[in-house]
């Protein structure tokens, strides 16, 4: 992706190494990652992160792809949105976003995700966005469905977090779902 994606209020561009620390501030808030697979315990952890993030341009099948979301009028980084090529699914792409906790709540999360769904709709003419989330996690629950994407499944104790099994709720939007928002 050799552009940015903008808004009025934010701009996406890929992460950079240069962004860890930031990064480590907001993800090691227990706030921001109860409901996250990923908590990282050091700054290397969080380089490492991002080198595995960026892999030159989106869209090669079984990576992933980190974009940073940095608010337009002071550049500062307010959170981040993966991309995830399945690999043997090719016409679909799974999403997640992280949003630093003084964020939350203004709409960015949503203004970003229109700015990826229009990308991989429009652009890469994908043709299915997933999305999977705890079902504890209410505010993403309803980011997701703000987005207009549908609950497809349920999957009961299906992921060993923190150590326990946690359920995994399932959503997803097609292309012409998209188009017709």
């Amino acid at each position: 992706m050799k552009h940015i994606m903008k808004s009025e209020r934010i701009y996406l561009r890929p992460l950079q190494k240069s962004d860890a620390q930031n990064v480590f501030e907001y993800r090691v808030d227990p706030s921001v990652y109860q409901f996250q697979s990923w908590q990282p315990a050091t700054i290397e952890e969080v380089e490492e992160f991002i080198s595995t993030r960026i892999v030159g341009e989106p869209n090669l099948p079984g990576t992933w792809f980190q974009l940073a979301i940095c608010k337009s009028e002071n550049d500062a980084l307010i959170g981040d949105c993966g991309l995830h090529f399945l690999l043997n699914e090719p016409e679909q792409v799974e999403i997640g976003i992280t949003i630093r906790r003084d964020y939350q709540g203004h709409g960015y999360a949503k203004e970003a995700l229109e700015l990826v769904f229009s990308y991989v709709f429009e652009d890469l003419h994908k043709h299915r966005i997933v999305a999977s989330v705890d079902p504890r996690n209410i505010a993403s629950i309803q980011l997701l469905e703000r987005m207009k994407m549908r609950q497809e499944g349920h999957f009961i104790e299906s992921i060993w977090h923190e150590g326990r099994w946690v359920d995994d709720v399932i959503y997803a939007i097609l292309d012409r779902e998209w188009k017709i928002k």
